[in-house]
């Protein structure tokens, strides 16, 4: 039958997984890094992911696509429920087995140099943003990933967020950080579930919209705590 569905420009989208999120049928995957339409049979053509994307990667089109099934979307819905306690496949519920620590282990000292570290409580111009290093994180990636502040805090500004559970976007605040100060380097460290793309998108808009060349990088962290090749 031809009807309206959602079409998705591959070399707009960057992966931030927000339509995944928004799509309440189950429609949309993150593949290879890019959201993809799954099942033509669940996108229902209401485009409830369309204002979700950062990208406008999103659009309508009428063509011949099978019939909108929504009693397989039901059914889908409710074998998702059994294991999540959310739509959000960043909430499943797993269990983690890790070796006992040597008896010997060593007490890790903290490598943080600032106060406060989350990004909407950071003053602009805070002296120590003054050729810094500086390192946006999600704050789940601290949790999941044993050596962070040696790995990553060490030598740098940290600024944290979860783009899932705060109100807002932080691009605004960011932008503002690097414009108003001389920023040397930012890493942006997050986990590997779509709703922390946020973090990584905003990092990324404001260092688009500060106009300076500035080295970055991204670093994606598994929830079972291993570095993920990008």
């Amino acid at each position: 039958m031809i009807r309206r569905i959602i079409t998705i420009d591959q070399d707009a989208c960057n992966g931030c997984g927000l339509c995944a999120e928004a799509c309440h049928e189950g429609a949309i995957g993150i593949v290879d890094g890019k959201a993809k339409l799954l099942r033509e049979d669940y996108c229902d053509g209401l485009g409830d992911c369309l204002p979700a994307c950062p990208m406008n990667a999103i659009s309508f089109e009428e063509r011949e696509a099978p019939a909108y099934n929504e009693a397989a979307v039901l059914a889908a819905k409710k074998a998702k429920e059994a294991t999540l306690p959310c739509g959000c496949p960043g909430t499943q519920s797993k269990a983690l087995e890790r070796k006992a620590p040597a008896a010997e282990t060593v007490k890790a000292e903290s490598q943080l140099q600032q106060w406060p570290v989350q990004i909407k409580l950071a003053p602009v111009n805070a002296p120590y943003f003054e050729n810094a290093n500086l390192l946006i994180a999600a704050d789940c990636t601290a949790y999941a990933y044993g050596n962070f502040h040696n790995d990553f805090i060490r030598g740098k500004i940290t600024l944290i967020g979860c783009p899932k559970l705060d109100e807002g976007d932080y691009s605004e605040k960011l932008t503002a950080i690097i414009t108003n100060n001389n920023i040397r380097s930012v890493t942006i460290v997050r986990m590997e579930v779509p709703c922390c793309g946020g973090i990584e998108f905003a990092a990324k808009k404001a260092l688009q919209a500060s106009g300076k060349f500035i080295p970055w990088q991204v670093v994606t962290i598994s929830t079972d705590g291993r570095i993920l090749e990008n």
